[in-house]
């Protein structure tokens, strides 16, 4: 197939390129500077420009642009930032997939569309929750309506946090705990949704070659674990002790509404689309996550 990625600098961006191309796929890359490579495409979300000829022959479009939920604390001016940074470029892309008649839009989305759960454990077929990043994640996949108007076949990704052996999440967390400074956060007993970045990258291409996959889809292990169980595996596979704890108010006073929506409560989301197609994770618990990415 041939696969046009934005987003594709990133993290995952760079890991869905690389198992994309090694499973045989053709791989174009949209790039908001001028392209400097064969397989790059320029493009201009705010200005709504797209190079000529981008979608000629693309099968399916990916799109992973959007900026850090958890790099700056959320004023009012951050959060518009993270707005525009989802809804505008999916706006675009979603328009020039049912002008182009490309086949698939596979869109990011966020596993905190649902909201906070509590002790409830929820799939795709939950409805979107409430709080910023509930919000967030609304407006973002409504900005693919395009593209399912056009016909296209619209996959919503809703990803967990995505534990990656460099970067990321464990590349702020491993040098507290290597310090002795690891800790559960407020009670520890709420949701801490996670996928490793193989399984991350595994289920995009899965639901790139797979026709018949469309709607919401959750980009979680199967196997959900509480924030004590999180920090419980990250102590034992880095051979370190994590006997502390942060209080509540301690989060709420320094993070603000990030730490309510991101850090004291989540969702606890099962992939039940992803199985129900016959997605094999390669990492079932958090346990064996965090040993893939330790050991990388």
């Amino acid at each position: 197939m041939r696969v046009l990625v934005a987003g594709s600098s990133g993290l995952i961006g760079t890991a869905l390129v690389a198992d994309l191309r090694h499973a045989g796929h053709e791989v174009l890359r949209l790039v908001r500077r001028a392209p400097a490579a064969p397989d790059e495409r320029g493009w201009d979300p705010p200005a709504g420009r797209i190079d000529g000829g981008t979608f000629d022959g693309v099968d399916a479009v990916v799109n992973l642009n959007g900026a850090g939920i958890g790099d700056r604390p959320w004023s009012g001016a951050r959060k518009q930032q993270l707005r525009d940074s989802r809804t505008v470029p999916t706006d675009v892309l979603a328009t020039a997939v049912a002008e182009h008649g490309v086949p698939a839009l596979l869109n990011a989305s966020g596993i905190n569309a649902y909201g906070d759960t509590g002790s409830r454990v929820v799939d795709e077929s939950a409805p979107i929750g409430s709080g910023f990043l509930a919000e967030l994640c609304r407006d973002w996949e409504a900005a693919t309506a395009p593209a399912a108007a056009g016909g296209a076949r619209v996959v919503l990704m809703r990803s967990a946090a995505v534990l990656s052996p460099a970067g990321g999440l464990l590349g702020r967390l491993r040098p507290l705990f290597s310090l002795m400074l690891g800790a559960r956060l407020g009670t520890g007993r709420q949701a801490f949704p996670w996928i490793s970045l193989d399984d991350e990258v595994g289920a995009m291409r899965f639901l790139v070659e797979h026709a018949d996959v469309t709607g919401p889809v959750n980009l979680a292990g199967p196997e959900p674990a509480t924030n004590a169980q999180f920090t419980a595996a990250l102590a034992e596979v880095l051979h370190r002790p994590a006997p502390l704890a942060v209080p509540a108010f301690a989060l709420r006073a320094v993070l603000g509404q990030m730490a309510e929506e991101m850090v004291l409560t989540g969702p606890f989301a099962v992939p039940a689309v992803l199985e129900e197609h016959g997605y094999q994770f390669r990492h079932r618990t958090v346990t064996d996550a965090l040993s893939a990415a330790v050991g990388s």
